[in-house]
């Protein structure tokens, strides 16, 4: 069993309380192989053939008092189980947990929903199955509906509302009932930027006042700046635990290892991304993205050296090429263009097989994902040799950077006070 993310032994959160705490948690579905059967099908043949599915596998975390944890992994991992829960709307198969405090929980879109009722009476449904009684919603009604922003649609039926107006209904109530603890699915990821925005500055708010929250999450740049803590699951089990940073950099790195591994670097590249074109005089034969030691590297952290090697043939002799690269985002943003007849470095003449290096000492780029153009051009940058337009995938993590926007500028910040009135 993996220690606790807060182990009693470490000194952060020495002076606060343990409110939820995972203890080996089992779960099991069946998984049929026909479609459900009626009551009749069942009374005549019996219940079909299943597989057992165990959607989590001993997992085990604590949280103290006032931290943030985020639950991370890929589809199917297990996160949204564990969630339902820790909300006891599902029973582990083995194993326990333990929440202390009132809870409140927004997962699947428009749980609880009945489509026939407004949006006022769901509100009312909603918190007195959160324990509020109907004065006390009554008294938090006005709060609720302004924080939605459905003023104008509190009294229509929520089978008219859409996936954005639902979320907004959800999480109005949830974090208006005062929780301890407050838990909440990937059901942010819906709604306009101007709404999510506004619901992680109330998580900000929800966090300063001390509250607990567990937040299942594919939005890692989130995850790190939210969460406290986070637990990578994968398949049902537990990856990796810890700092938020630290998990979400080790997951990123097993995903870019993984997608190298699984499709090749040279087949991902030169056959799934990007078009290419020249008279092909000259042919770049192969490219590689390596870091300061020379390993192929799909994922670089900001500020560490990139490394671009074009490997070249050509099979006459070429006077003065040019050899370039650029930098694009993945949106279509150009971001850099440079050649080596830019960079005045002239090279002679060129026949047969070689390797060009592009050397980058100090990354600039910000989090994000980038994708590389390799050329060779002939002296006047007119006449392609061989062109290999966006075709090389690369990807940025900030590390421990909060910068947001594409690079990272260096800087100091001065504070110089007013001198005082005599």
């Amino acid at each position: 069993m993996m220690a606790s993310i807060w182990d009693k032994t470490t000194e952060t959160g020495l002076d606060r309380p343990t409110v939820i705490e995972a203890d080996d948690v089992w779960k099991t579905f069946k998984v049929y192989k026909e479609r459900n059967p009626s009551l009749k099908e069942t009374l005549l043949r019996g219940r079909s053939a299943y597989d057992t599915f165990w959607a989590l596998k001993g997992v085990s975390f604590a949280v103290k008092e006032g931290s943030t944890l985020g639950l991370i992994g890929e589809n199917g991992s297990g996160k949204s189980t564990m969630l339902k829960i820790l909300a006891k709307i599902l029973r582990p198969k083995r194993g326990s947990v333990r929440i202390d405090g009132k809870v409140s929980a927004l997962l699947e879109l428009g749980a609880g929903f009945h489509p026939d009722l407004t949006g006022r009476e769901i509100v009312f449904l909603n918190g007195s199955i959160l324990g509020l009684t109907k004065s006390e919603i009554a008294a938090k009604l006005d709060q609720i509906i302004s924080f939605s922003e459905l003023d104008k649609f509190i009294d229509t039926p929520v089978k008219n509302y859409s996936s954005g107006m639902y979320v907004r209904l959800g999480f109005a109530v949830a974090i208006n009932v005062e929780p301890d603890v407050l838990l909440i699915d990937e059901i942010l990821a819906v709604g306009d930027e101007s709404f999510q925005r506004k619901c992680l500055n109330k998580l900000y708010d929800l966090k300063e006042q001390g509250k607990t929250i567990v937040v299942v999450s594919h939005a890692l740049e989130s995850v790190r700046s939210i969460c406290d803590e986070a637990v990578w699951l994968e398949h049902g089990e537990m990856r990796a635990e810890g700092s938020a940073r630290g998990v979400v950099e080790t997951y990123l790195e097993e995903v870019n290892r993984r997608e190298e591994a699984k499709s090749g670097q040279k087949s991902r590249d030169e056959e799934e991304f990007g078009t290419r074109w020249g008279s092909g005089e000259v042919k770049i034969t192969g490219v590689r993205v390596l870091d300061g030691g020379g390993k192929k590297r799909r994922l670089f952290k900001t500020g560490e050296t990139l490394i671009v090697e074009m490997d070249y043939e050509a099979k006459e002799e070429i006077r003065r090429p040019v050899f370039g690269i650029a930098i694009h985002a993945r949106d279509g943003v150009h971001i850099n263009g440079t050649n080596t007849k830019f960079s005045k470095t002239v090279f002679d003449k060129i026949k047969g097989n070689g390797t060009v290096k592009y050397i980058i000492e100090a990354l600039p780029l910000l989090k994000g994902n980038y994708v590389l153009s390799t050329v060779v051009y002939d002296f006047a940058c007119l006449h392609a040799y061989d062109h290999h337009d966006r075709r090389y995938l690369f990807n940025v993590s900030s590390g421990d950077l909060n910068d947001y926007g594409i690079f990272y500028l260096p800087c100091a910040w001065e504070l110089k006070s007013g001198r005082e009135k005599k």
